[in-house]
């Protein structure tokens, strides 16, 4: 009869029928195997009882009927993930329409994870996240911390965490402070009106009896106040250094980290320089040029700057649209280059700016990127030509990576905001409980002749307002035959 070859479901309160045949389509799955021997098997509203997200099965079992497994937006990634390993079903079998909404999850929890690794967090982390970062949650539970385990981690919140306490603020300002008067201070001993001539005095034989003296600029040098001012910056940031190493919860992590690898080299180009001034090495250029190391030291803004954190990452994320554009200027500016120098070859041309094709490259770059200096033009018309197509082909080659690297900062931007309003201490929710065994149900409910154990099945239901007596009193006779009881009414007790 038909009525035997179908099969009720119900999850999560929702009932769901369908055929036998339908669910032995996908084998190897929990429908699958569905036998009355299960536990959440009910004889007597006759349905299997899972207490699962009834919106992911509507899908699941429109799969099992049409082979198409599609997505539904209302639910999130990682729970349809969830319930399509509980039904025993392959994410990877998902519609190529879905896919792109489906997939969003995952971008979402790489961003999340990133974040988690850019430490963008504005609160103080609390006692037990510090231990465990220093490797003392034993010492830390039992309560027997060493003093200098006690200190090393607030000594390293005062240098490393900005927004730990005041007294951080405070660290983090100065720290901010040097960094913007070295920088001032670099910047600002290259003007004319900062430096102070290197004069020599240089004899003069006017004839060979007279002999005067003049003076002569031999070169300059920066005003001696810099010196002492990077003397002083110098100071901090070497003490900086050494303490932030020696109460850093991890040497290696900490010397390999980039930002201590260019603080480092800074510092110590100025102690190179200065030794070698010392030593009376002439080439005091090499010096100097050597010395722009330490602009780099901007890049220790980003201890204190979320922001520029991920502004660098957005460009990590992006690598391959920015190699992706590269690849096409370099394509680009090669083509034009050739082109733009056999162009004013055709005609007559005195005034040829492209002598070859390597000076073409440079206004191929200027063009593309639509900067123009002016300083090499094309004079033919069909150098003009070649010139409007390079300019063309510049704007569509930059226009169309950015919004791809834009839409990235937005994500992680939005994400980084989003996390930051989140709570700190979410509420734990409980395991759920292993099904329970009923309590054991009248003598018709044992083996044969009233002995047996008794069968575990959900009685609590009978009173279900959507099945009629009748009905209910043959599911309650066909139970009593099944299991040798008496059949009849009388066997139900209310």
């Amino acid at each position: 009869m038909d009525a035997e070859n179908r099969v009720i479901i119900n999850v999560g309160g929702i009932r769901h029928e369908t055929y036998k045949a339908t669910l032995k389509k996908i084998p190897a799955t929990r429908l699958s195997r569905l036998t009355e021997a299960l536990a959440n098997y009910d004889p007597v509203l006759n349905e299997y009882f899972f207490d699962r997200h009834p919106g992911v099965f509507s899908q699941v079992l429109n799969y099992y009927r049409s082979g198409k497994l599609h997505y539904p937006t209302d639910v999130c990634g990682p729970l349809f993930e969830e319930e399509l390993e509980f039904w025993g079903l392959d994410a990877n079998q998902v519609e190529p329409c879905c896919w792109m909404t489906y997939t969003q999850h995952r971008d979402t929890q790489q961003t999340l994870a990133v974040l988690d690794r850019l430490d963008l967090d504005t609160e103080k982390p609390s006692d037990e996240d510090v231990a465990r970062k220093f490797g003392i949650e034993e010492e830390y539970f039992s309560g027997n911390i060493p003093f200098w385990k006690r200190l090393q981690p607030k000594i390293w919140a005062l240098f490393d965490e900005p927004y730990s306490s005041k007294a951080a603020k405070i660290v983090a300002g100065m720290s901010v402070f040097f960094i913007v008067i070295s920088i001032l201070s670099f910047c600002l001993k290259t003007h004319p009106h900062m430096r102070v001539p290197h004069i020599r005095n240089v004899t003069v034989h006017i004839s060979p009896n007279i002999t005067t003296w003049t003076l002569d600029k031999e070169r300059t040098e920066a005003h001696g106040a810099f010196f002492y001012i990077e003397c002083v910056c110098n100071a901090w940031f070497t003490f900086e250094f050494i303490i932030r190493f020696i109460v850093s919860p991890n040497k290696f992590d900490f010397l390999r980290a980039p930002v201590n690898i260019i603080d480092f080299v800074a510092t110590m180009s100025f102690y190179i320089d200065y030794m070698l001034g010392k030593l009376n090495f002439n080439n005091a250029d090499i010096l100097e040029f050597f010395s722009i190391i330490r602009i780099l030291r901007l890049f220790k803004l980003t201890r204190h700057s979320p922001g520029l954190k991920i502004l660098i990452h957005t460009f990590k994320a992006s690598a391959k649209e920015l190699t992706l554009l590269i690849f096409f200027l370099v394509l680009g500016i090669v083509i034009f280059a050739s082109l733009v120098y056999y162009a004013e070859r055709i005609q007559d041309n005195p005034q040829n700016d492209f002598t070859s094709i390597p000076v073409g490259l440079w206004w191929a770059i200027v063009t593309m990127t639509t900067v123009g200096y002016g300083d090499m033009v094309p004079k033919t018309y069909v150098g003009m030509f070649v010139g409007a197509l390079c300019a063309l082909a510049g704007v569509l080659t930059i226009a169309l990576p950015v919004p791809v690297i834009v839409s990235n900062f937005a994500m992680v931007y939005s994400h980084s905001q989003a996390r930051a309003r989140l709570p700190k201490k979410r509420r734990r929710v409980l395991p759920v409980e292993a099904l329970r065994a009923g309590p054991p149900i009248p003598s018709h409910g044992k083996g044969p002749g009233g002995t047996g154990p008794p069968v575990n099945r959900r009685m609590n239901a009978i009173k279900h307002q959507n099945h009629p007596i009748k009905d209910r009193d043959n599911n309650i006779n066909k139970i009593d035959m099944r299991m040798g009881g008496n059949p009849g009414p009388e066997t139900l007790s209310m």
